[in-house]
């Protein structure tokens, strides 16, 4: 079984964070307003898959200019 190390808040945790954040406030504001917030969900899940497969992420390199460490590879 594979369990994250929390002994830091570095890059790549805080990626997943935001993401899950959105996901789930997204879904919340579809349900309580518009079907529109989907969208919302449906960019992070996309935003997702790109930092999966390219290694590329908007949020990721926010949160380095930010001061954040990365746990892995490079900063």
């Amino acid at each position: 079984m594979y369990i994250l190390k929390t002994d830091g808040w570095y890059v790549e945790r805080v990626t997943f964070l935001v993401a899950g954040v959105i996901v789930l406030s997204a879904t919340f504001l579809a349900w309580l307003h518009s079907p529109w917030w989907l969208l919302l969900t449906g960019f992070a899940g996309f935003n997702l898959i790109v930092f999966g497969t390219t290694g590329f992420c908007l949020m990721s390199n926010i949160l380095v200019k930010l001061g954040l460490k990365p746990r892995l590879g490079k900063s």
